[in-house]
């Protein structure tokens, strides 16, 4: 196969959670086990820091990659979902894993992915396990997928592991409280791993102490911990911050090209976990420093608070449950703009109605559906916001949505994409 035939292979034949939801899910790590035991175990060939959470894991993930890669590690990255290339996921020193490489893997164990009834993000693991072992990476950054305890990533043993925060998100997989979340996202903690928590939150505290003195685990918190103030500057695409550890200046004027306020949460978690591997990593400022502020340029994160556009203002954001999208509605509200035009589609899976009562009522919605069997049909999704007061039309694709959103807006309106990360695929 080519690497096309390939691909379609991934994701045809194979369940994919990203395309389908529920039935790709599997509440058990057996098939992981067995896959990575074919693979010879790679996840033991190298080091690692693990990240879980229910939002920013993906940015903390790129800072964390993008400060290894300043202080000359070969520094492998494994994320998901990809936005616009499968070979998103699996990167070393910010190059995507190459598509050969990708062909290669899957005709040599074809036949027996086929035997073991591997799901796509089973066989995504094992590929970016092995990869990374093959190319002896110093270190490489893990991304959970979902939850962490039964998630297929958890077989690694990090330096690190670190959880974001708990929101209420997969609550039909994970649980339908933050303590029944914290449970699972909690299950990445190893034996004797220190362990990162981003957003001291009262639900989960315990939870967190309980799982980390369990396992004889340092836990820290990292908004006990760090502060990063905003420093105010005139720009769409570039903050500072003063970090403060235990209320002393730790960086002074850190640039961040990563907009949303949302990101002050991520930068402390991740200053935090830096924190903790200075020493056994030799981390010194400049590289934390230029990690984080070349953090697009070294690992090419896309899709938050991405800026496709200058004139109008055009913002794309991967923000999709509850807590996303009441962080880019806040920010928002901070801006200023004659108009807001909203690019808006959603999965069927998510709790459509509670986001939709955190929306603004005055601007005007462009309704469509992502190119997935996941997408929620348009008019479903307009007619939900109509019996909210939300106004605006339904269009055939979201390119359809997206250009007419943009040739309606004026100079000085903002054009905002979102909803869904697949939304948002289909214009960055």
């Amino acid at each position: 196969m080519n690497y096309q035939e390939t691909l379609d292979w991934m994701f045809s034949q194979l369940p994919m959670y990203q395309r389908i939801g529920a039935a790709a899910y599997k509440a058990d790590l057996n098939n992981t086990i067995a896959l990575l035991d074919l693979l010879g175990n790679p996840q033991n060939d190298f080091k690692s820091v693990h990240v879980a959470g229910t939002n920013g894991k993906g940015s903390t993930s790129h800072m964390l990659a993008s400060i290894f890669q300043e202080a000359g590690y070969k520094t492998g990255l494994y994320t998901s979902p990809h936005l616009r290339d499968f070979r998103e996921r699996i990167r070393i020193n910010g190059t995507m894993i190459p598509e050969d490489r990708v062909t290669a893997f899957i005709e040599a164990y074809r036949s027996q992915f086929e035997t073991m009834g591997l799901s796509f993000f089973e066989m995504t693991v094992g590929m970016a396990f092995d990869y990374f072992a093959s190319e002896k990476v110093d270190i490489a950054i893990v991304e959970v997928g979902m939850g962490g305890r039964l998630d297929s990533t958890n077989l690694i043993t990090p330096e690190l592991s670190v959880i974001t925060n708990i929101g209420l998100d997969h609550v039909q997989y994970l649980g339908d409280t933050l303590e029944k979340i914290a449970h699972e996202k909690a299950g990445i903690i190893k034996d004797g791993v220190p362990v990162v928590i981003g957003e001291t939150q009262p639900e989960t505290q315990p939870v967190f102490i309980e799982t980390a003195e369990a396992h004889h685990s340092p836990i820290f918190f990292a908004d006990q911990r760090f502060d990063c103030d905003k420093i105010h500057i005139e720009s769409h695409r570039m903050q500072q911050y003063d970090v403060w550890k235990d209320s002393e200046l730790y960086l002074e004027a850190c640039s961040l090209p990563l907009m949303g306020n949302y990101q002050r949460k991520n930068l402390t978690t991740v200053m935090c976990a830096v924190d903790l591997l200075r020493k056994p990593f030799q981390l010194d400022d400049d590289a934390i420093r230029d990690g984080i502020a070349n953090v697009i340029r070294n690992t090419h994160l896309m899709g938050r608070w991405q800026i496709l556009n200058d004139d109008p203002l055009t913002i794309a954001d991967t923000g999709h449950n509850v807590d996303g999208i009441r962080e880019v509605v806040l920010q928002l509200a901070e801006m200023s703009y004659n108009k807001l035009h909203f690019v808006l589609g959603m999965v069927n899976d998510k709790d459509i109605d509670h986001v939709l009562q955190l929306l603004p009522h005055h601007c005007e919605y462009y309704f469509c559906k992502a190119d997935i069997p996941r997408g929620l049909d348009a008019n479903i999704l307009a007619q939900k916001a109509f019996d909210l007061g939300l106004r605006g039309k339904v269009y055939d694709s979201v390119r359809d949505a997206y250009q007419s959103a943009v040739n309606a807006a004026h100079f000085d309106d903002v054009v905002f994409v979102g909803g869904s990360n697949f939304i948002v695929a289909e214009v960055v």
